[in-house]
């Protein structure tokens, strides 16, 4: 059973009121949407998926709630576009939780877990074309090692990548634990023993192939544009690039205008938007209880003014 991370706090977090409208980015399961459709009696959800498995079980879990809610299917890249076009130009709480969902890395044929065997896909919207396999069979040398080296973090990503082209050379890498198998062979015997060697590795992939970041950034930024004034955004990332891609862009729309800093009294106007109200991370009991949470962390943020 999947188990929402930081569940809690995020609905603390996005201090909802009976009225409230709410997003959320990232559907999935419905952990968070059903928690929040509790407690927005007279209020309404929003909420996006790319995945048809997930909406329909979500459908059906919401359904015995409340029926104030819309599930979009749709990826949240077009969170501002799908809510213009239902007249919504302002909202009072976003959230996005940018883990994969447990019962995506437990269905074995997605091919997201280095832990069982199916065909290398990857794919969160099963109707794109790029998946794991194209990435792993068709990506030049150059291609895997920044890959490896930047959505990874892998300090063997140029033996990965070079042992990669050398085996697909002789035939296509197909499946998870084939992949696993050349990534093994291409890292010292210490490493192996710390920690999984193909972590890295294939969250680089899924990155790449479902344009992870790009899509992120995107989103968050129409989402600070969505944000009426007291309303909320609760961010829970799952690595570093995009805990770091979340701080950066929430520093920047918090603070003054680096130019603007030196002078003696900043115009109203010139002020900042927004404000941050912090950074959570899981308590020692929810890691014990749910080890997805161990890496999660939960960044907030307000608008403070109009803009």
């Amino acid at each position: 059973m999947h188990k929402s991370v930081l569940l809690l706090e995020c609905l603390e977090n996005l201090n909802l009121s009976l009225g409230s409208i709410v997003v959320d980015c990232t559907l999935g399961y419905g952990g968070h949407s059903s928690e929040i459709l509790y407690r927005i009696p007279n209020g309404f959800l929003y909420a996006f998926d790319q995945d048809t498995e997930a909406l329909q079980s979500s459908q059906k879990r919401l359904s015995n709630i409340a029926d104030n809610y819309e599930l979009i299917y749709s990826n949240f890249s077009h969170i501002k576009e799908e809510l213009t076009k239902r007249g919504i130009e302002k909202v009072n709480g976003i959230l996005f939780d940018l883990g994969v969902s447990s019962p995506q890395l437990d269905e074995d044929y997605r091919g997201f877990s280095f832990h069982s065997d199916a065909r290398l896909d990857m794919r969160m919207n099963r109707e794109e074309s790029l998946s794991a396999y194209e990435v792993v069979n068709s990506y030049s040398f150059e291609d895997l090692a920044h890959i490896f080296t930047v959505y990874g973090e892998e300090k063997y990503a140029t033996s990965i990548a070079k042992n990669i082209v050398k085996e697909r050379q002789i035939k296509p890498i197909t499946t998870t634990l084939e992949l696993v198998e050349v990534i093994k062979k291409s890292v010292p015997m210490k490493y192996k023993l710390e920690k999984h060697p193909a972590r890295k590795v294939f969250q680089a992939i899924r990155i790449e192939v479902n344009h992870e970041l790009e899509v992120f950034e995107s989103a968050l930024y129409q989402a600070l544009d969505l944000l009426a004034v007291g309303g909320r955004i609760c961010v829970i990332t799952f690595h570093s690039l995009e805990d770091k891609l979340c701080k950066k862009i929430f520093k920047e729309v918090s603070s003054v205008d680096k130019n603007l800093q030196k002078m003696p009294v900043i115009p109203e106007e010139f002020m900042p938007k927004f404000k941050i109200i912090g950074v959570i991370d899981p308590t020692a009991q929810e890691i014990t209880e749910n080890h997805r949470a161990r890496s999660a962390k939960l960044r907030v943020i307000e608008r403070i003014k109009e803009g």
